[in-house]
């Protein structure tokens, strides 16, 4: 069963995009407006229409909404270390620890950051999938540090276009094996899905564009900590680039890093942490800047690699 919905488009949306309109007409994120004309599921007077086709005022547009998806699988679940660094009536922003999923998955059943929040009475008011309401980037499980989640609907569209657009400031410390040759540099090599694991990623020359900024930050014994800004975000990327210069992470053995070194500074996941996020605020349109500092096990372990 679906619900339809005929509308006049009226002169306050003349030449705006179809997707734009249907947004701003039904509330739906822009997002959803495109998956429902990419399913054929919208007409302008009569005809299906391409997301850039601009309306005009008067005519009628029919949009097909159909069943929402089955209840939430979100478990309000409070995760052990999780903190909530900032929270207004748009977004809110956590340091997340290890061991945390950004929503719930298969085979995952864990606790999940939209648990978390469900658990703390943090509302998230958006539209999409209901596993995943206001999840705009995310953290893998074994990667600590700061995101930020869109409690409504315009503010999952703005920061959703923002990340799209690399316009969110995206800062990691991270701890890699042995010394890099440059100080700092810049990595440009296309990810996409390893062809041996369905679950890791590597360089391949028919990846997704990506680009990795670093620069050293301190000295080691027999690693380096780096100073990481993401240019891109594709998954794994900063493990898997500076595996790709033979320069893994401290702790991560999928990539290529030596277990010994890991549990001599009793590490048990990769040493990477998302330290710095800078964007432009939905509603105020103010920049905001929000700092992280070093889990335990990541401080301590640290430690052990300055020890002379």
């Amino acid at each position: 069963m679906s619900a339809s919905r005929t509308l006049m488009v009226p002169d306050g949306l003349a030449g705006e995009r179809v997707d734009v309109g249907i947004s701003r007409m039904l509330g739906l994120s822009r997002t959803r407006a495109a998956e429902l004309i990419d399913a054929g599921l919208v007409e302008v007077d009569g005809q299906p229409p391409a997301r850039s086709t601009r309306l005009e005022p008067g005519v009628m547009l029919t949009v097909e909404l159909p069943d929402e998806k089955p209840a939430s699988q979100v478990r309000p679940q409070i995760a052990a270390g999780m903190s909530l660094v900032h929270q207004d009536d748009d977004i809110v922003v956590i340091d997340k620890p290890v061991g945390v999923a950004a929503h719930p998955s298969p085979g995952w059943s864990g606790p999940t950051v939209l648990g978390h929040l469900a658990a703390a009475g943090v509302s998230i008011r958006t539209t999409g999938d209901p596993d995943r309401q206001g999840i705009v980037s995310r953290l893998d499980v074994g990667t600590s540090g700061l995101m930020v989640v869109a409690r409504t609907e315009r503010a999952y569209t703005t920061l959703k276009d923002a990340f799209r657009a690399r316009e969110v400031g995206k800062i990691y410390h991270a701890v890699c094996q042995g010394t890099p040759d440059q100080p700092e540099g810049t990595i440009e090599s296309p990810i996409g899905r390893s062809p041996n694991h369905d679950y890791k990623f590597a360089v391949r020359r028919d990846g997704k564009h990506s680009v990795t900024h670093y620069e050293t930050l301190e000295a080691l014994q027999g690693a380096t900590l780096l100073r990481v800004r993401l240019e891109t975000g594709r998954t794994h990327q900063i493990r898997v680039h500076l595996a790709a210069l033979h320069h893994p992470l401290v702790g991560d053995p999928l990539y290529g890093a030596d277990p010994t070194l890991a549990a001599k500074v009793g590490l048990i996941r990769q040493w990477l942490h998302a330290m710095e996020l800078t964007f432009i605020h939905p509603a105020t349109g103010h920049e905001v800047t929000f700092i992280s500092q070093y889990p335990h096990d990541l401080h301590e372990s640290l430690e052990s690699l300055r020890a002379p």
